[in-house]
């Protein structure tokens, strides 16, 4: 791909990533796009082969920009279930407030829009294997709860971090970042680590 196709994909990427983290789901039609990167609909539908194609790859352009691979490393690194889950918990807890106004907008927007519902369920599906791969972790050392199954731990810790939670507690009870990472790792430690 050549550097000006390339300029041009990416800002086409980083407009839509703008128009979704203005979070009233408005605003990203194709049409909205091209205009805010002052392109044509039809170089939109060059880079990008439909709608949703385009709000996948504005997640993981926001991935890419914010260098979540490295935020993961530690995560995947780990030797032990325990040291597994806490990176893991760091590395979200740190990327939640750069993924909430697109995550928030893309929520709103999946309630009427079968591409955003998809792009919505497949980022979940991800942050859910990210779970997964802690409670594997925690299950291959024994050190998981006993009164878990590895799908009900992974189920639970998936539904614990979901970014509306953290949402509420640090904007509508004033949580302050650090007090959120530091409960999430206690009470997750406190669920599923055996005691």
């Amino acid at each position: 791909m050549s550097s000006e196709a390339e300029t041009t994909r990416e800002r086409i990427l980083s407009s839509c990533l703008q128009l979704l983290e203005k979070g009233d789901g408005r605003g990203v039609r194709m049409s909205d796009i091209a205009k805010h990167a002052g392109v044509s609909r039809q170089a939109v539908y060059l880079h990008f082969g439909n709608r949703a194609e385009l709000l996948a790859q504005t997640t993981f352009y926001l991935d890419r920009i914010h260098n979540t691979d490295a935020h993961l490393a530690p995560s995947r690194a780990a030797k032990t279930g325990i040291e597994r889950l806490n990176a893991f918990l760091k590395a979200w807890t740190d990327y939640l407030p750069v993924v909430w106004p697109s995550l928030h907008a893309l929520a709103i927007l999946a309630e009427h829009d079968e591409d955003a519902r998809k792009v919505l369920d497949h980022r979940m599906q991800d942050l859910w294997e990210g779970c997964d791969a802690a409670i594997a972790a925690l299950e291959r050392d024994g050190t998981l709860a006993e009164e878990y199954t590895r799908a009900e731990a992974s189920d639970l810790l998936w539904a614990f971090i979901k970014s509306g939670i953290w949402h509420d507690l640090t904007s509508k009870k004033k949580w302050s970042q650090p007090q959120y990472g530091e409960v999430l790792l206690k009470s997750a430690n406190r669920l599923f680590v055996k005691t």
